[in-house]
């Protein structure tokens, strides 16, 4: 398949088209912690959050930087035939420690051999000038791209959801980090406690009017020992099937402008940490049925932006 029948502006073909070769990113670890689970705002996170953030455990195991990534090249260059590599600095809040920690741990990852560039996932309440500074100093070295967490455009789901921030918080992040040589990727959750298609609609918009490069969807799903697997078990939140997360993505990828890049449409639970949806396994059943649904409808990204 191609990109343009795709229907949507992929990473893949972006990064291809940057550096002329398969680009795959890697996942590590950094052993960082966020404010929302530190005490510094709660110790609660995220209500979809569990005590390993979304990462991988790797540094917990004692595995450096380094590597980790070099793990995770001999892996992708087999299964993917890739030749260069970004690091994603995924787990947590990756911009939440002192300067000095982070341009260790980002020096340390630009510096192994076939990483072109770094991803750098984080919370918009998380940065200041000096980490700022810090990214734009790494974007004269390389691909930088920092990913902020969104998740909903809506204050009142932000609350409900114990983010720990509203979305004019995420908006200023945003516009700090405009004109530094910094690509800016956007996180949003699709299926939110109290949260119709009007609300997804709204925060598609919300996220075209900012500059921002990137977007990354993926569903609400239910991970063990997380607030929502509770509010699951109560039956006070039902998760979305999989045709009304499709059309959702539908209806968000046509208010995009065409020229953002779309990082991700869906997630990528551990299937060992998995409570609900199964259908969150299938990756690949997802991507095809959004792919369909785009040529039903005859639409494509930024068709409505």
């Amino acid at each position: 398949m191609t990109a343009a029948d795709k229907r949507y502006n992929d990473l893949n073909t972006y990064l291809r088209k940057q550096f002329g070769c398969r680009v795959q990113k890697i996942t590590v670890d950094a052993g960082l912690t966020c404010p929302n689970r530190d005490g510094t705002i709660s110790t609660q996170g995220c209500i979809f959050c569990n005590d390993r953030g979304s990462g991988t455990g790797a540094h917990s195991k004692g595995l450096s930087i380094t590597q980790q990534l070099e793990q995770g090249k001999a892996a992708l260059s087999k299964r993917y035939k890739a030749k260069k590599f970004l690091a994603y600095f995924q787990s947590f809040s990756n911009t939440y420690a002192p300067v000095d920690t982070l341009r260790r741990l980002y020096r340390e990852a630009i510096g192994v051999d076939g990483i072109v560039g770094i991803s750098i996932g984080t919370r918009p309440d998380c940065i200041d000038p000096e980490k700022l500074a810090l990214l734009q100093e790494m974007a004269e070295k390389c691909l930088v791209w920092v990913e902020y967490g969104l998740q909903s455009a809506h204050d009142r789901t932000l609350s409900l959801i114990n983010r720990g921030h509203d979305a004019a918080c995420f908006a200023g992040a945003v516009q700090k980090t405009q004109n530094r040589g910094i690509q800016i990727c956007a996180h949003v959750i699709l299926g939110l406690p109290g949260e119709t298609t009007a609300h997804v609609r709204q925060t598609a918009e919300f996220i075209s009017r900012l500059g921002i490069h990137g977007i990354k969807l993926h569903h609400l799903y239910v991970i063990k020992g997380t607030q929502l697997e509770t509010m699951l078990r109560q039956k006070s939140y039902r998760c979305l099937t999989q045709n009304a997360y499709v059309d959702l993505v539908c209806d968000f990828l046509e208010r995009i402008p065409r020229d953002m890049i779309v990082q991700r449409l869906t997630g990528d639970p551990h299937p060992q940490e998995l409570i609900a949806p199964q259908w969150s396994l299938n990756k690949m059943e997802t991507l095809s049925r959004i792919q369909k649904e785009l040529q039903r409808r005859n639409t494509y990204q930024g068709r409505l932006s």
